[in-house]
């Protein structure tokens, strides 16, 4: 059943706003009950302890720490990684930026330095231009951060060979790499590569398990032994401090253990939405571009986003838009191929196109 209960005429509603929406499963739910926890601040809990082992073996990092949430682990990277007037090398559309509450301008204190790039991930030759130093007056940019999969970009996969020439550059440049790997199993399962190959790349890297893994909550930060005594520094600074955190780790756990490979599936109810709504009249989509779990699209002319979203609320389809006229659809595993024709239906009948 779908965990958002009916919609119209009493249908399931088909919830593709994000796939933080997913719930956590029945063996993620015996695993909290059952949890053996203690202080994780002062570093004995043993559920945290373990899935902070897990994670950092799973992306070939020395250690790890646990976090309540994918923007908390992006910032206490970046205080990890610099100083207070330092400057940010990282795209203008990254989830860092454009969705994280401008902390690493007030609370880091960084200035954002940016490139464009089409997933995220900007040309070596745009790094060595950005960091020469004659570019910027101070202390100069300590940190490039990457994002894989790239959110506002579409979810694009990005290959190992490409997040390697970038960080190698930026390394010659004297900066740390973070890579924001919210989505990274995302990313590791379309491309058909281990996980740790696209983590050996960044210096330091956060992966999320509240998305398309289901874990209720949490996400990981791993990177040197070095960094992550700097990092649980930083995480006590901002409040995260979680005590008895076992009980949520012990959900991430089997996130990561069980919900890796099925990640595959999402995959493919996302490349069926893209093909069958590309088909409606004066939808820009290109289903070609639709490589994980997310499926962007912009709607014809005079249609607005914001109102498009509410009409297919009222067929019993949740999505965001992302801009005036683009809309995002996020599958997860609440949603599946059987779907498919239902979302068409809603997106076809707001649009008032004809069959």
């Amino acid at each position: 059943m779908n965990p958002q209960g009916p919609g119209p005429s009493g249908t399931p509603v088909i919830d593709l706003r994000s796939d933080t929406v997913t719930r956590p499963t029945q063996a993620m739910r015996a695993a909290m009950a059952n949890a053996e926890v203690g202080d994780d601040v002062l570093g004995d809990d043993p559920a945290v302890r373990r899935l902070e082992e897990a994670a950092a073996a799973r992306l070939g990092k020395e250690a790890a720490v646990f976090v309540p949430s994918g923007t908390m682990g992006n910032l206490i990277a970046l205080l990890a990684h610099s100083k207070p007037g330092q400057a940010v090398l990282l795209d203008e559309d990254s989830h860092i930026y454009r969705i994280e509450g401008t902390g690493l301008a007030r609370v880091a204190g960084l200035v954002p330095l940016f490139f464009r790039s089409q997933d995220g991930v900007p040309d070596p030759d745009d790094i060595a231009r950005r960091v020469r130093p004659s570019a910027l007056p101070g202390p100069g940019p300590a940190v490039l951060c990457l994002e894989n999969t790239h959110n506002l970009a579409g979810g694009v996969a990005v290959p190992p060979e490409r997040l390697r020439a970038a960080a190698e550059q930026a390394r010659a440049a004297g900066l740390a790499v973070h890579l924001d790997g919210a989505r990274l199993f995302n990313a590791a399962v379309a491309l058909g590569v281990d996980a740790r190959e696209l983590a050996a790349a960044a210096d330091s890297v956060m992966i999320s398990l509240s998305k398309g893994l289901s874990a209720p909550v949490g996400s990981v930060l791993a990177g040197s032994r070095q960094f992550i005594a700097r990092a649980r520094r930083a995480r006590y600074m901002l409040g995260g401090g979680m005590r008895q955190a076992g009980v949520l780790a012990a959900a991430g756990l089997v996130a990561l253990e069980t919900m890796v490979d099925r990640l595959a599936d999402d995959h493919q109810v996302a490349a069926a939405i893209a093909r069958a709504v590309a088909e409606l009249e004066g939808v820009r989509l290109r289903p070609e571009r639709v490589q994980t779990n997310i499926v962007l699209f912009s709607l014809p002319a005079g249609h607005d986003g914001p109102e498009f979203i509410r009409r297919l609320r009222a067929r019993g389809v949740l999505a965001v838009a992302t801009g005036p006229a683009q809309v995002r659809f996020v599958t997860h595993r609440h949603v599946t191929l059987q779907d498919v024709p239902r979302v068409a239906a809603a997106v076809r009948e707001s649009l008032g196109t004809p069959r």
